[in-house]
């Protein structure tokens, strides 16, 4: 039974266009990808999350301490085993109900009881340098990664006009140089899925998770198939953007704010044109429109062209977000604040948020949409 599912699973006109198939793969005249290559992910993603812990307390920590980060002292919170029960077990954010039911409970005023959680919600938040070691970390291996598939692609024909991609489909050779870059690119990933959970999270946690699975399996796809030169085409648009994003983040932690903002302004001009035009227009249109004109459509071509589609439903997303904090900045705010961060909260804040919340329970809503890390925070 396994042995038949395995043979209807895997045929050949499920994954490649009429005509050929996985014996295409088996030429010993000419190196081809083989499943038992992509392995190699394995260590390099353990290399990954062994370097990063160390790279972010010799390197990113003295670097953070050069350009003046610095954590604001948090006030903890008396302990209270009532309110910590409730903060672990019920919410981090009582509604104002809940906040008299407590006051009575403790004898603290509703201020008082308000405070505290602020308070303990302050504790849990990421510190500053936690956050700028992460930006250093993911920064580092952006730019690493950007100028390796710029190294790799730029002497190729397909780099100036994606049709190439095609030439001699599925026969096409696996370059060292192309092997490497895979075996880099899914590492970090995987390694970035596995230290999701520890990372600090932001607004758009699920749509990340998303994104990096959707990577995974789309670099793992066409390494069987062999949609190689595709696949390194996608991976530099992708890493073209990002370390100016994260170049951008480093800076706003250490309140750098011109240097922030101009190179946040530089990160979203390049991101749109790479995201939203060239990811789209000249590579999705060569891998979606194109083949077209060459084979008749089959599932694989579907797959692989609905994991292209997924990352750019999630470039859309990501493109509001970055319109909205660059329409935040452009009438002269100081600084650009990343819209997925999870702020530290202040006393003026938790009495503007309390607020709020009384006028929501009375039906009143202010419009607008809450733009930290929590989705069910509204101050």
């Amino acid at each position: 039974m396994l042995s038949w599912l395995n043979e209807r699973l895997w045929a050949d006109w499920i994954w490649f266009p009429e005509g050929f198939g996985w014996a295409d793969l088996k030429d010993p005249d000419v190196v081809l990808p083989h499943l038992p290559d992509l392995w190699a992910f394995v260590p390099i993603a353990v290399c990954f999350l062994l370097v990063r812990p160390l790279f972010e307390r010799w390197l990113a920590s003295p670097l953070a301490s050069l350009l003046g980060v610095r954590d604001k002292k948090r006030v903890r919170p008396t302990l209270n085993p009532l309110l910590e029960a409730h903060f672990c077990s019920t919410s981090k954010h009582p509604a104002q109900s809940s906040l008299e039911k407590l006051s009575k409970q403790t004898d603290y005023s509703v201020r008082q009881v308000q405070r505290w959680f602020k308070q303990r919600r302050n504790q849990e938040r990421p510190s500053k340098i936690k956050k700028f070691q992460e930006a250093s970390w993911r920064f580092t291996f952006y730019l690493f990664a950007f100028f390796a598939g710029l190294a790799t692609l730029i002497d190729k024909p397909w780099f100036y006009d994606m049709k190439r991609m095609w030439d001699n489909f599925p026969k096409m050779p696996l370059l060292p140089c192309q092997y490497w870059y895979y075996m880099i690119e899914l590492g970090f990933y995987v390694s970035l899925l596995v230290s999701v959970a520890s990372d600090v999270k932001r607004k758009d946690f699920k749509e990340q998770v998303v994104h990096h699975i959707a990577t995974i399996v789309l670099i793992g796809f066409s390494w069987l198939v062999n949609y190689i030169r595709g696949g390194t085409l996608i991976m530099l648009a992708h890493d073209a953007s990002d370390y100016l994003m994260e170049s951008a983040k480093m800076f706003n932690y250490a309140g750098w704010k011109k240097t922030c903002n101009f190179i946040f302004v530089v990160f979203a001009a390049v991101f749109i044109i790479t995201r939203l035009v060239i990811f789209p227009f000249c590579i999705i249109h060569a891998t979606l429109v194109y083949p077209l004109t060459l084979y008749r459509p089959f599932f694989g071509f579907y797959f692989f062209n609905g994991l292209l589609l997924v990352l750019l439903a999630l470039h859309v997303f990501w493109t509001v977000l970055i319109m909205r904090m660059v329409i935040k900045f452009l009438p002269g705010n100081d600084i650009v604040e990343d819209e997925r961060s999870d702020k530290e909260e202040t006393e003026s804040e938790d009495e503007d948020g309390e607020r709020t919340r009384t006028l929501k329970n009375g039906h009143i809503h202010n419009g607008h949409t809450p733009l930290n890390n929590n989705p069910q925070k509204t101050d």
